[in-house]
This record gives C-alpha cells, structure tokens and sequence, in this order.
C-alpha cells in the first residue's frame, strides 16, 4: 500500500462520490490568549490537513481578539468539517469561508529580491511597474521590491522576474476583509 501523498494533499484519500478538492480561505475569529494558535494548528495537523498560508495578528486590542486566516484545500464535505470543528474550539468566536462570500477581498504582500545587472536589471523594473511593485531598496546589482495584490498576480510577478535574477522571496500569506459597513 503507498501512503505517500504529495505536499498539499490531505493524508485521507479524496473518493470520487466526496467530489473534487478546492482551495478554501477560513478566516478564524478567536481570543488571543496562550495556546490558541497552537489549537487550531493541532487541529489541523491531527487530521492531516496541509495549511497552505497562515496569517495570524490580534484586530480587536479592546477585547483581545486576534484573526487568523488559513488557506487550506479539500472536498465541500472536508471544509465543512474543518469549519464545525473550528467552531468547538474553546476560545474561537467565529468561522467564515472566505471563499463563499462574494463581498470579502483578499490580498497578499510580497517583498521579492532581485540580483541582476544590465538588460535583466532594465527588465526587471519593466515587469515591477507593469505589476505596480515599489522598489524599497535598490543597490548597483540588486532590487527589493514590495508587491500587493491577490495571489495570482504576486504568482505571475514571481513567474516574470524568475529568469531576470529573481534571488529570495518573502509573502506574508493571505489577509481578508469583507466589503461594505459589517463587520467580523
């Protein structure tokens, strides 16, 4: 029996009747207090779910409310478990599927390091103004670029600058927030 799966696959096999994996964005509501991240974390790893990005920071100072934000992937019956199960958790208060609300915006920062000199370094700033990216810090043979946007335009960015000298890249992970006058 081969039980090896590949990085972003859950260690439960997916069976045609539960249908196809998607990528889910959970954003988690919870107390900030010790152990919380370490909770939801634990969960996640018990059953063998992979956590693609996760950003974690207290929103709410007043009440000592932090939002974590997890990028995860599975079958509508997986994520719909991983959403009750959030929910029991002790110092949770709420649990949203990003992806199912049409007024949330997500968005990702990227800071991205170039090394590279002559007609790569000229491209290099073509494709960093083309994607909007400011530069933060320039040298004679490098660029560091800060990038924001949704994923698949920070992915597309990354794509161009590869072959230019692309050296070093750090991305905070994705962050939400719903459109209009409510709140989480």
């Amino acid at each position: 029996m081969n039980t090896t799966t590949t990085p972003s696959q859950s260690v439960y096999p997916v069976t045609p009747d539960q249908g196809a994996a998607k990528e889910a964005i959970l954003t988690v509501i919870v107390d900030n207090e010790p152990g919380v991240l370490s909770r939801v974390v634990g969960l996640f790893s018990a059953r063998g779910y992979n956590i693609e990005s996760l950003t974690v920071a207290e929103v709410d100072v007043e009440k000592h409310r932090s939002r974590i934000t997890i990028v995860t992937s599975g079958t509508e019956q997986k994520i719909e478990q991983i959403k009750a199960q959030l929910g029991r958790l002790v110092p949770v208060r709420r649990v949203a599927d990003v992806t199912k609300e049409s007024d949330a915006l997500t968005r990702e920062l990227a800071l991205v390091k170039i090394s590279a000199t002559g007609d790569h370094r000229v491209e290099a700033m073509r494709v960093a103004e083309i994607f909007r990216a400011r530069p933060l810090d320039t040298t004679h043979t490098s660029f560091i670029f800060e990038v924001t946007g949704a994923r698949d335009k920070i992915n597309a960015f990354l794509d161009l600058l590869r072959p230019l000298g692309l050296t070093e890249v750090s991305r905070t992970g994705v962050l939400s927030i719903r459109r209009g006058a409510e709140t989480d």
